[in-house]
């Protein structure tokens, strides 16, 4: 396992080049199970996610391409010859529920091992599976598998998603895009990587509307062609390295950067002090004089404050002058990052879903643990302003999802490294 160090007390100056989503792609792939003609995505992430996601479309008969250093991916689904999506696949990453909506859709019956993922909660599928009952589709789980039957295809119905699950949403639309008859999702999630799977599935020739609302209509159609697509900017990377100026000083330019992405975070980050412009390559971010200011969070879904930047918050809010209160009403235990940067002098006080932040003038270098994907980034960027050397473990959580996040840092001057431990 790899260790990252880092030297604090070093401002950021430079630029960041922001990769396609994550989240996006993560969603995109599965897509190519759709139809027999080859899907093209541009702006791919090269992260140790999308490796997992190509080796289960892989296993289920998918051919993929990574050209142009793993920028752009070429899949082609000519035939599913496996319907069965392993355990040993599956529980790597939760997003890998993703290829049962367009198994069943595409050939009437699949095989999907319940996911895996980072531990932040149980985040149920539920919501998956009773649209696509909804939708005609006959399941039973048994052993820790969803073994799933259309036999006389998916036919179109209305359901109201009981919460606005991102995953679910993404799982019905892309089933019900080859489902008979026109299907009307309500309360549906509005992220912008939803957006950008309905304009992907519109280019291979669904017919979908309501994208960003909180209705989506598709009327299905018997076949789906191939495309080529652009990944979306991933905003949670954009945020991430929106906050590491604000955190360390200095004055960074990313590449990319949309501030539609993110309003809600962008507004909240003004708050604690950043100075945000708009750039004609994208966003430049830098620190008002003065300490950071203290601000409120409640995480919500888009186009609220995203959950997956509360705990790089928590990292900036604990240098405010001030007292902060987070609130996390996405996942539950999301805060397991609190422990960690208390390790490093935070103060930090959780009480169920609420964690309340007293912000220091300073923090400590420490050893700290990575739990999860968000967390071990919000130590990182916690390093950058503590006094001293600080050294956090299980690194392999921040391959998920940032992409050469040492050479980009460093890039801006930061003083990091990463070894083997």
């Amino acid at each position: 396992m790899d260790k990252i160090i880092v030297e604090g007390g070093v401002p950021l100056n430079g630029k960041i080049s922001i990769a396609g989503a994550k989240n996006a792609c993560l969603t995109l792939m599965p897509a190519a199970l759709l139809t027999d003609e080859p899907l093209t995505l541009t702006n791919a992430p090269r992260l140790s996610d999308i490796s997992t996601m190509t080796e289960l479309l892989e296993s289920l008969g998918c051919e993929v391409a990574s050209l142009q250093d793993g920028k752009v991916l070429v899949l082609g689904a000519e035939t599913i010859s496996n319907h069965t999506a392993d355990y040993d696949i599956v529980r790597k990453m939760r997003a890998s529920i993703l290829v049962l909506g367009p198994m069943l859709a595409r050939d009437g019956h699949a095989v999907v091992s319940l996911p895996g993922g980072c531990a932040i909660g149980a985040r149920p599928v539920d919501i998956h599976l009773k649209g696509l009952e909804a939708l005609g589709a006959v399941l039973d789980l048994r052993d820790g598998y969803i073994h799933a039957k259309a036999p006389n295809g998916l036919i179109g119905a209305t359901y109201e998603l009981p919460f606005a699950s991102v995953g679910g949403t993404e799982n019905l639309l892309m089933a019900a895009t080859l489902a008979k008859g026109t299907t009307i999702l309500k309360n549906v999630a509005r992220e912008p990587e939803i957006v950008d799977l309905a304009e992907c599935l519109r280019a291979m020739g669904a017919d979908i509307s309501g994208e960003g609302t909180d209705t989506l209509t598709i009327k299905g159609v018997a076949k789906l062609h191939g495309a080529t697509h652009r990944v979306v900017t991933d905003r949670i990377e954009l945020g991430t390295y929106m906050i590491a100026p604000v955190i360390a000083g200095g004055e960074v330019e990313l590449i990319g950067g949309r501030r539609d992405l993110l309003e809600a975070f962008c507004t909240k980050l003004e708050a604690a002090g950043a100075i945000i412009t708009e750039t004609d390559a994208g966003l430049k971010v830098s620190r008002r004089a003065g300490r950071i200011q203290p601000v409120d969070i409640v995480t919500e879904v888009h186009p609220g404050f995203p959950t997956d930047l509360q705990a790089q918050m928590m990292a900036l809010l604990s240098f405010a002058d001030g007292t902060s209160v987070l609130e996390e009403r996405i996942f539950e235990n999301r805060f397991m990052h609190a422990p960690e940067l208390q390790r490093m002098g935070a103060k930090i006080e959780v009480h169920g879903g609420v964690a309340t932040v007293t912000g220091s003038e300073t923090l400590k270098g420490a050893r700290v643990m990575a739990t999860d994907l968000r967390a071990s980034v919000s130590l990182i960027l916690a390093a950058l302003a503590a006094e001293g050397e600080t050294v956090v473990s299980r690194v392999y959580h921040l391959d998920r999802g940032y992409e050469h996040l040492v050479r980009k840092m460093t890039a801006c001057g930061a003083k990091i490294r990463r070894e083997k431990e």
